[in-house]
């Protein structure tokens, strides 16, 4: 994130100033519960995350196409928690900057790209959604494992190139002498004037606003054929599958809504950030921003809890590999409980829809 520390000019912020033992970006009443709560995230997402990664590479059954995305996810998830700790460092010691010029660069540029990488990678999973449910006989040729793992490489490397810029906008500055204690990491002077950053952040927004729409469009159709395939199913078990189908559609609502609600705020945070201009807006800018914080490291926290919750499958695998003895025996139950339909385009459907 960005901003943090004192003002500089004009009004002091309403909070002791920086000295050599302490440099808060916020009052201690506010950096304690936020500190708090992002150490839990960090916790919570590293092993949530490092776990769907050994999940998905442990277990053949749970290599389908769709897991593939979403390890990539968790990979990238943790990424983005590796930043934390450097944001709580600036929250508390804005400067000194102690890490060095190219901790300074690479923690904002892995942020950034890590972010797109994110973003493009639910896209992406959300269009193979689409085509499984929509187009199921189609699917099956198309969307292949190795396929797969090519456009993932490709997003990775897309998602570096467009934030290869917030390398070169940050540096280790020393606004007023050459002290150390002066050091801080921040946007250059450049950045700043020539309206370079405030350019990356419009790019970073349409990141989110584009994929948003997208992901719109494409569940509106998934949930319409998945509405529309009823009328068409037939037999003893169209009711359970009627069932499955609606069930299927909240699932998918619900990650939709996550993503938004926990991006949505990061990116009107930096909206205000680059038009704020007078010392009561930068302190508004400072409140949001550490709310909007708090949201963005949990969206690379709640992805494992959302898997454990909606996939029986995820479950029994990680049961299997935190308690082998007895996953055995709960990896049976669950592949009884969800045995059995394949016999129709439909219910192939479903199948995708519902491969984690």
């Amino acid at each position: 994130m960005w901003g943090g520390g004192n003002g500089s000019g004009g009004e002091p912020w309403p909070w002791p100033p920086c000295d050599e033992r302490l440099c808060l970006a916020l009052p201690v009443r506010v950096l304690v519960p936020v500190t708090a709560v992002c150490l839990g995230l960090f916790v919570v997402g590293v092993a949530g995350n490092v776990l769907t990664v050994l999940v998905i590479r442990g277990y053949r059954d749970m290599k389908n196409t769709t897991n593939l995305y979403l390890g990539s996810m968790a990979v990238s998830d943790l990424l983005i928690l590796l930043g934390l700790p450097f944001d709580l460092y600036r929250l508390w010691r804005s400067r000194p900057w102690i890490f060095g010029q190219l901790l300074c660069r690479l923690s904002h540029y892995l942020s950034e790209g890590c972010t797109y990488c994110t973003i493009l990678h639910i896209t992406a999973l959300t269009v193979e959604r689409y085509l499984a449910i929509c187009f199921p006989l189609k699917a099956k040729v198309m969307v292949t494992k190795r396929r797969v793992k090519a456009i993932i490489g490709i997003l990775w490397a897309f998602a570096f190139l467009s934030a290869g810029p917030f390398f070169f906008l940050v540096d280790v500055e020393q606004p007023n002498n050459h002290t150390d204690f002066s050091r801080e990491c921040k946007p250059t002077p450049q950045a700043v004037e020539s309206g370079l950053l405030a350019t990356m952040f419009w790019v970073t927004t349409s990141y989110f606003v584009l994929p948003v729409i997208c992901l719109n469009v494409l569940y509106g159709l998934i949930g319409r054929e998945l509405w529309q395939s009823n009328a068409r199913l037939r037999g003893p078990n169209a009711a359970l599958r009627e069932k499955e189908h609606r069930q299927t559609v909240k699932i998918l609502a619900v990650v939709v809504l996550a993503f938004v609600i926990c991006w949505l705020p990061f990116h009107i945070g930096r909206i205000i950030f680059i038009k704020t201009q007078d010392t009561r807006m930068m302190l508004f800018s400072q409140y949001f921003n550490i709310f909007a914080l708090q949201l963005f490291y949990l969206s690379a926290s709640i992805n494992p809890i959302l898997y454990n919750l909606i996939s029986k499958k995820y479950r029994a695998a990680a049961y299997r590999l935190l308690l082998p003895h007895r996953g055995a025996e709960r990896a049976f139950t669950v592949t009884k409980d969800t045995g059995g339909c394949t016999e129709s385009s439909a219910s192939t459907r479903h199948e995708y829809a519902t491969s984690l």
